[in-house]
């Protein structure tokens, strides 16, 4: 399809001001179909059950702002984008990103009193590797998830947390919020769950340019994410196994084909022994895997 290229872009606050002011784009029940299902198909999500109102509300600021008539002719933008460019930010308008610090707390506390106990025991043992520890963060959004993550192992335990070889993958869908994980720096309301002594040894107070404090992670945590955009229906890019998964609150998404597919790698990608973690309203039951069922929301790798 040939590029079509946006209009001028937006320059004076007196013309947002009258983007504003205009009536939002009608979205027909057939744009909203193929939009639908062009973002099924590009990652996954599934926006096919009563999700017209939230299609509208979250692309009808951007094709006003782009000076669009409809979302079909934004829909042909998108499609003729070369870049790709208007893709990802369609995706990232789409996705929804909801986190926090300590976020589903069952999950690290099994990591300090279970997992890493258990695979110290296992990495001391001779040919059991050292103290290497490989987990990804795999619908990270903002980053509260890795970097919870992080200082759970750094305080827990000294065989991977201090000297060891440990790194956590953290990828998400969305670039915005991405820009915001590497960033590290949260205010106060985003750091309220963080227990008091984590807090203070692991992130730093900092003047915020629009006044008061914000709390930046410690390069000592920040060093041991590396952060990426990646789309969960693509092959994972890693080169050795892994320890751990949190794959949390990310299938609620998803059709069960797709959720099949995508927990299929997870397993080819873990270690025997490894674990995966999914959201507290999410369950693989029904579906053919070859996960043991730990616990609530816990599954573990027992076979190649």
């Amino acid at each position: 399809m040939k590029d079509q290229a946006p209009p001028n872009g937006i320059h004076s606050a007196s013309r947002e001001h009258s983007f504003a002011l205009q009536k939002q784009p009608e979205l027909t029940d057939s744009e909203y179909q193929t939009i639908a299902n062009f973002v099924h198909k590009e990652s996954g999500i599934n926006l096919l059950d009563g999700k017209k109102e939230l299609v509208r509300a979250r692309l009808s600021k951007r094709i006003t702002q782009l000076q669009f008539k409809d979302f079909k002719t934004y829909f042909k933008f998108v499609m003729g984008d070369a870049s790709g460019d208007e893709l990802v930010f369609l995706l990232d308008a789409l996705a929804t990103n909801l986190t926090s610090f300590w976020r589903e707390p069952q999950h690290f506390d099994f990591m300090a009193k279970t997992f890493l106990p258990d695979l110290e025991q296992k990495r001391k043992k001779p040919g059991g590797g050292g103290p290497r520890l490989r987990i990804w963060s795999c619908a990270c959004s903002s980053g509260e998830e890795p970097y919870t993550i992080a200082m759970v192992v750094m305080e827990k335990s000294q065989y991977f947390g201090h000297g060891g070889d440990f790194r956590i993958l953290a990828t998400d869908l969305s670039t915005k919020v991405l820009n915001t994980a590497k960033r590290g720096e949260y205010g106060p309301e985003s750091v309220k769950h963080i227990p008091p002594a984590s807090l203070h040894s692991y992130l730093t107070k900092v003047p915020h340019e629009k006044g008061g404090d914000h709390w930046r992670v410690q390069d000592a945590v920040r060093k041991i994410i590396s952060f990426r955009r990646f789309n969960l229906l693509d092959s994972p890019p890693l080169k050795h196994p892994l320890d751990l998964i949190f794959c949390r609150n990310v299938f609620i998404y998803f059709d069960r084909q797709t959720i099949l597919e995508i927990v299929t790698r997870f397993y080819k990608t873990l270690e025997v022994g490894g674990y995966l973690f999914i959201g507290h309203s999410e369950s693989l039951s029904g579906l053919q895997h070859s996960f043991q069922y730990v616990a609530p929301c816990i599954y573990r790798k027992i076979a190649p």
